[in-house]
């Protein structure tokens, strides 16, 4: 099958930088940290094309001390990310379009003011407003408390400041710029899990893409687990708004997701007193394993696009939040090693992943923002074409009970 619309952007954004001018924004090494901190186009006299990257540490309320860096693209995207919240995206805007949502949670909490086993393990959900936060790497899911052990929801990774964050700008066009994170996971006589994160975007471009490699440090083996749980609201949440994906099968997270599971492809207006539905979904590929999800909004002009590699990331969960606006209103496309179930389920199942010492695997993820019906048009027959003839299997009955 042709690789065609996102499959081609990717292409292009792993180009390798010949030459490339580094900052280095925090180091926990060498006790280095920029603070506030400011780099442009105009500054790099770089005449052809128009940008900024900029870091800022905010300050007040639960957010004092947390950092915020922006990638500005004059005639593309906003990207918005926070080093001290495991590197996630915060949201990312242009075209008139957002990726992102609008959480209750209106602050950039700095993880010092979250206890994640507070609330019986859900204390995560005080910092979460994220457009896409890492759940791992330790770790994935639901609460579960096993031999001794608070597994929290979601894993620590998305609550880990970057122990070191650097910005690279190539010096020749298209002037890739790109943002690396390092976030630890070391904990004494358990695991080693060291993250480089890495976001790569080309300004002007509606599409960027994340490269995460994940490495065992320590001696011994170590499971791990990784959600990229990627959030949209409006505008491309609305009634009647559809999701997209090539679907082998799909069915219930639970048993209040069985009401659902008829009209899985389409979205509610704000329903009050809607709890959340979660759907199991194994994901079809091309003959490149890559696989494609997205959500658009009902005209067709609007939406948001991932593609990803089900190699790496072999299934994918389908969050609907469809509550009030000021409850949240936000739907979720999470590829991943694992469903949201606790690590337990997981780990019965077959579905927990293991690192040997000293080994590593990746992760590669593209973003896109559609802001036209001729790219939704295109996402909807690069969808048709991996489908093809394979029937969707919809499953009646959750896979496993909490």
């Amino acid at each position: 099958m042709k690789k065609v619309f996102v499959l081609t952007t990717l292409a292009l954004l792993i180009s390798t930088p010949t030459l490339a001018k580094t900052w280095v924004l925090t180091d926990a090494e060498s006790n280095t940290e920029q603070g506030n901190w400011h780099i442009s186009s105009d500054k790099l006299k770089v005449k052809d094309s128009h940008f900024s990257i900029e870091q800022k540490v905010l300050h007040g309320g639960k957010q004092e001390g947390s950092k915020v860096l922006t990638i500005t693209s004059k005639n593309g995207l906003t990207i918005a990310l926070s080093p001290t919240r495991g590197m996630d995206l915060l949201h990312v805007e242009g075209f008139g379009v957002r990726m992102g949502w609008d959480s209750p949670v209106k602050e950039v909490v700095n993880p010092a003011n979250i206890n994640l086993e507070s609330r019986n393990g859900l204390g995560w959900l005080e910092g979460f407003n994220e457009m896409m936060v890492r759940c791992g790497y330790e770790w994935t899911g639901h609460p579960v408390t096993a031999n001794g052990q608070i597994y929290t929801l979601h894993g620590k990774a998305g609550n880990t400041p970057a122990s070191r964050v650097e910005v690279d700008v190539s010096d020749t066009a298209p002037y890739e710029i790109r943002v690396r994170g390092l976030i630890k996971e070391s904990t004494f006589k358990n695991a080693d899990l060291q993250t480089m994160t890495e976001l790569r975007y080309v300004p002007g471009s509606n599409s960027f893409s994340l490269h995460d490699v994940l490495t065992n440090h320590a001696d011994y083996a170590h499971d791990y687990q990784i959600i990229y749980h990627s959030n949209f609201g409006k505008p491309i949440l609305e009634e009647g708004a559809r999701f997209l994906a090539p679907v082998e099968s799909i069915g219930p997270f639970n048993d209040y997701a069985k009401g659902g599971v008829k009209t899985w492809q389409t979205y509610r207006g704000q329903t009050k007193g809607f709890d959340e539905m979660v759907f199991n979904i194994k994901p079809l590929s091309d003959g490149d394993h890559h696989s494609l999800a997205a959500v658009v909004n009902k005209a067709g002009d609007k939406g948001a696009a991932i593609q990803f590699d089900t190699r790496q990331l072999p299934v994918l969960t389908l969050w609907k939040n469809t509550d009030t606006d000021k409850y949240g209103y936000v739907t979720g496309i999470e590829p991943g090693t694992s469903y949201a179930y606790p690590v337990t389920i997981e780990r019965e199942q077959k579905r927990v992943m293991q690192l040997q010492p000293g080994a590593s695997t990746q992760f590669d993820l593209t973003y896109t923002l559609l802001h036209n019906s001729s790219q939704v048009a295109e996402v909807e027959k690069t969808v048709k074409g991996i489908q093809g003839s394979t029937p969707v299997k919809v499953e009646e009955t959750p896979m496993a009970q909490e």
